[in-house]
């Protein structure tokens, strides 16, 4: 899951919410919103916070069984 990705790879580098916000220059908000797991977040934002982990949110496509 998100939320739990991103504030155990925070806590690892020892970073606060407003130390992750500002390195990524983004909202303290947004980082509260994402660990928190708010359901509705902008991909951009979010993977502007991922970049910094090396990490982005991209799409999967599935394969169906008849194909």
């Amino acid at each position: 899951m998100l939320s739990e990705y991103l504030k155990k790879k925070r806590k690892s580098l020892n970073l606060t919410q407003e130390d992750l916000a500002s390195k990524a220059g983004v909202g303290l908000r947004v980082v509260r919103e994402m660990e928190q797991g708010k359901p509705t977040l902008r991909m951009d934002k979010v993977n502007q916070v991922l970049m910094l982990f090396g990490a982005e949110l991209g799409v999967v496509l599935k394969v169906k069984n008849d194909e």
